[in-house]
Formats: C-alpha cells, sequence, structure tokens
C-alpha cells in the first residue's frame, strides 16, 4: 500500500533541465565585472536557493549595489538561452505520465518566481502536468533551506506532510523537506552530489522512474 498522497516537485534541476544554462550566464556576467568565478561554484553554491538570496551573495562578493544594467542584461541572456537551449530533464516525462495512470497526485514547488516557472515549464511542454498546481518562493516568508514552501504547497493540496514525497536536487531543498518532515528522494545526475544529498536525508537516484520505488 503506497504511503504517498501527493508527490512535491522542485523544478529547476528536477522538471527541467535549467541550472547549468542559469549558472554559466551568470558566472559569464560577474566574470565582466571582475568577480572571477565558474558555473560549477556558482551550481555548488545557489542550487535550490531562492533567487533574492542569490542576488544577496553576489553584492556581498561586488562589494556593493550592481550595476543598473546587469539585472536587465543576465536576465536577457537567460530568457534567450532558455528559448534556445532549455529542455526536461531526461525521464521526467515518461515519470510525469506514469504517476498520472496510477492517479498520483503532484505538483511544483520551486524557488524560482512564478514567472520563471511559467516560462521553463511551458517551453519544455510541463506546463500541462501542473497547470494550477505551482507554488514560488514568493508565496512564503522564507524559501529553501526553510520548510515553509513545502508546507504551504502541501496545505494547499489538503495533504499532511507526512503523506508527501519530495523530488530535490539540492541541499537547500533536502534540507527544506526535513524540515517539513516529507519523506524526499534526491535526483542527482552528478556522481558529487549524489553523496551530498544522501547525507542531509534523501534517498538517492540516478534515473527519474526509479522515483517510483519510494511512493
Amino acid at each position: 500500500m503506497s504511503s504517498t498522497d501527493l508527490i512535491i516537485f522542485d523544478c529547476d534541476g528536477v522538471l527541467v533541465d535549467s541550472e547549468s544554462i542559469v549558472c554559466r550566464i551568470l558566472a559569464e556576467e560577474m566574470s565582466r565585472l571582475g568577480m572571477q568565478t565558474t558555473a560549477e561554484e556558482l551550481d555548488e553554491q545557489f542550487s535550490g536557493r531562492p533567487a533574492k538570496d542569490c542576488l544577496v551573495e553576489i553584492e556581498k562578493r561586488f562589494g556593493g549595489p550592481l550595476p543598473d544594467n546587469y539585472f536587465g542584461n543576465t536576465e536577457r541572456r537567460i530568457r534567450e538561452a532558455f528559448q534556445a537551449e532549455l529542455q526536461p530533464v531526461v525521464g521526467i516525462e515518461g515519470l510525469l505520465e506514469q504517476l498520472q495512470q496510477i492517479g498520483l497526485r503532484s505538483c511544483v514547488a520551486s524557488s524560482g518566481s512564478h514567472q520563471k516557472m511559467q516560462l521553463t515549464l511551458n517551453k519544455t511542454g510541463l506546463y500541462g502536468y501542473f497547470d494550477g498546481r505551482i507554488f514560488s518562493a514568493e508565496d512564503v516568508s522564507r524559501g529553501k533551506p526553510w520548510p515553509e514552501l513545502f508546507l504551504y504547497a502541501a496545505k494547499a493540496m489538503g495533504v499532511v506532510p507526512e503523506r508527501c514525497l519530495v523530488v530535490e536536487d539540492s541541499i537547500a531543498g533536502v534540507s527544506a523537506a526535513v524540515s517539513a518532515r516529507m519523506r524526499v528522494v534526491g535526483y542527482s545526475a552528478h556522481p558529487v552530489r549524489g553523496p551530498q544529498l544522501e547525507q542531509e536525508g534523501a534517498r538517492v537516484v540516478t534515473d527519474m522512474m526509479a522515483v517510483l520505488n519510494f511512493i
């Protein structure tokens, strides 16, 4: 008998393969301002965290407010890259189809904004799986690694935390799920990330369809 009434998916890195794109462009724009960094370093530092928290960290490194054109230029480049490059995470469409077939409910709870998720989920053809069941860190006072977002999503869906299964790819997200008293599966396509997610309390998978083993 299933112990799960609701699967809560993170978005970036779980549904859409966006994090490598974002981190690449952020690294390029930061390096232009004299903050030498790499996409890999930013992925490690920012993965799963709300954009406003990442902005604070970038401004700290810069030593003050960023130039006025930084935000507009960075956001424009990210949107253009999404339109040209963005793809669903490998295996996610098969998993979502299977969940529909067995009648298991799902939703999204992401640190990304509603506007960003509308763009990325529509671009990858995944929006229809979650229409009306998309929750953002914009909806709560504190995003991941705090548990508020997951608790908010579960309450909106009418499911107690103990009957929720979270699918995450970041340390911040796993920590938030554990704090919310939810079981969590950590998806990792990177060998280094897997042990880190496991240490935070996730059961790690490298194949999306393996999530079915934990429902």
